[in-house]
């Protein structure tokens, strides 16, 4: 992500400094004097050997200069192979900026916890690891701080940086607000080119800039300047004159998930975030909005099979249990209501046992069908392409796949179905049988997908997040009803099945 500071007139002073990257230093190590990689297969190999190296009993300071000379990412995978007191001991021991660039990169909950654990230690150095940081890469990490721990941190920061963190700290973590950063370019509209230029290099810093936004003196923006117009430009020339005016903003309260369609819908590299007076808050940038869709991808699959929102393969015991227990509780509600519509033909099934094998195939099929459906409408919702007065239309199309997989489907069981049965039991006429599964597949796979398309689209008409559960309740009612209307419906055709085998 670029970095920067806002660059002001010769009287004012350049706020917010940049978060460099230092120069990689070689591995001090004799486990870790290999040259450096070339292909990713030999990287693979250099990123197993550093993490073998405490498994070796080496000093931990030996240990942080091998991880330290690799790239962040691949620093913070080897942290998070080690435990949360190891890998705290080892970031202790690296550089700043390198270590604040690895927890950066690091799993939010392990991230977290590893912080945590520092501010145990040394929350002084800990304090430094924030403010070497970006700031929205801080402010992440500081909202999922538990409050005692957040407190105690901001004390450590000098007083220019906790306000901005605090700051950012204010603004609604699923918004806007607070997924900007505030490192980034800004002149005012007053100055010349020549002006400009030289507070932009008095900024010191060796990031590489795309755009430039210019404010007036109440911060409020004016307009934004590419770095390459700007150096094009007569050193006479004023900013103002040069910029691209009006530029788009977003306002500090838009949900993330609209943000990221602004984004993909306009191809933008960068956005500027306003407040109700225009006033420049901060920016979001392209690589934000990638983690962002990630990370709501990932919540909605979680979320559909009643996981926690929040959970994460490194989670904590306890914090599993909190998010997935209530759901698996509801799950054995919603499954009662099925078995008690197999209870209610009991005496049925025992006079024709084979219905209990085929039971499940019809429910499994109409379940997956709705799956289908939930899946198509959850996307359509997500990248918003389902339209007011367009939820009559995907339900009845939804419907009709439906009704023709259910065909073929019940064509092919049933089929197979009355072939079984006829070697099974010679005397029976199956393809009676085989009939009452090729009328029942069709009815359960339309009814599953006009309810796995229906229910998003429900839950999202009454203001809830449409992917909350969503297969728990589909289950639920797939399974009731093919159990229902197969055998009901070999209920009522008890005697004509039988028939044959009297």
């Amino acid at each position: 992500m670029p970095r920067g500071r806002v660059a002001q007139s010769d009287n004012d002073e350049p706020v917010g400094p940049a978060s460099l990257l230092t120069p990689m230093e070689p591995l001090t190590a004799q486990e870790a004097a290999d040259s450096p990689v070339e292909n990713p297969q030999e990287a693979t190999e250099e990123d197993d050997r550093v993490t073998a190296l405490l498994a070796k009993s080496i000093d931990v300071p030996i240990f942080a200069d091998a991880v330290e000379a690799q790239e962040a990412p691949d620093a913070a995978d080897t942290l998070e192979g080690l435990g949360t007191v190891q890998a705290a001991e080892v970031i202790e021991e690296m550089e700043t900026e390198s270590a604040a660039e690895a927890l950066a990169h690091m799993h939010p909950s392990l991230a977290v916890s590893v912080l945590e654990d520092l501010i145990e230690e040394d929350p002084s150095y800990a304090g430094k690891l924030i403010e070497e940081m970006a700031p929205d890469d801080a402010t992440d990490l500081l909202q999922n701080l538990p409050d005692d721990y957040r407190d105690r941190l901001l004390g450590t920061l000098g007083k220019v940086e906790a306000v901005k963190m605090r700051e950012l700290l204010s603004f609604d973590e699923e918004s806007a607000g607070g997924m900007m950063t505030t490192d980034y370019l800004a002149v005012r509209d007053t100055m010349t080119v020549a002006q400009a230029v030289e507070a932009i290099r008095r900024a010191d810093t060796e990031e590489e800039w795309v755009y430039v936004f210019v404010v007036d003196w109440r911060g409020r923006l004016q307009g934004r300047v590419t770095m390459k117009r700007l150096l094009l430009a007569e050193a006479a020339q004023k900013v103002i004159d040069v910029c691209d005016r009006p530029v788009d903003a977003v306002p500090h309260e838009l949900a993330k998930e609209d943000v990221a369609r602004e984004f993909e819908k306009y191809d933008y590299l960068v956005l500027p975030v306003v407040d109700a007076t225009d006033r420049l808050l901060g920016v979001i940038t392209v690589d934000d909005v990638v983690d962002i869709i990630r990370q709501e991808s990932t919540e909605d699959a979680q979320k559909m099979v009643g996981a926690g929102s929040e959970e994460a393969v490194f989670s904590s015991v306890a914090e599993k249990l909190r998010g997935r227990f209530p759901w698996l509780v509801l799950n054995l509600l919603t499954s009662s209501i099925a078995a008690t519509v197999v209870f209610q033909f009991d005496d049925l099934i025992g006079s024709i046992a084979i219905l209990a094998v085929i039971m499940p195939l019809i429910a499994n099929q109409s379940g997956n069908a709705g799956q289908q459906s939930l899946a198509v409408t959850l996307r359509g919702i997500v990248l918003d392409e389902v339209r007011p007065g367009a939820a009559l239309t995907i339900v009845r199309r939804e419907a009709m796949v439906g009704a023709v997989n259910g065909l073929l489907c019940g064509v092919l069981v049933g089929t197979a179905v009355g072939i079984l049965e006829h070697f099974l039991h010679p005397a029976s006429q199956g393809w009676r049988l085989g009939l009452i599964v090729g009328i029942s597949m069709p009815v359960a796979l339309t009814i599953g997908t006009t309810v796995g398309a229906s229910l998003p689209l429900i839950v999202r008409r009454m203001g809830a997040d449409p992917a909350t559960a969503s297969t728990i309740f589909l289950t639920m009612v797939t399974d009731s009803v093919s159990f229902f209307v197969f055998l009901g419906l070999a209920s009522l055709l008890q005697s004509w099945i039988q028939v044959g085998a009297a």
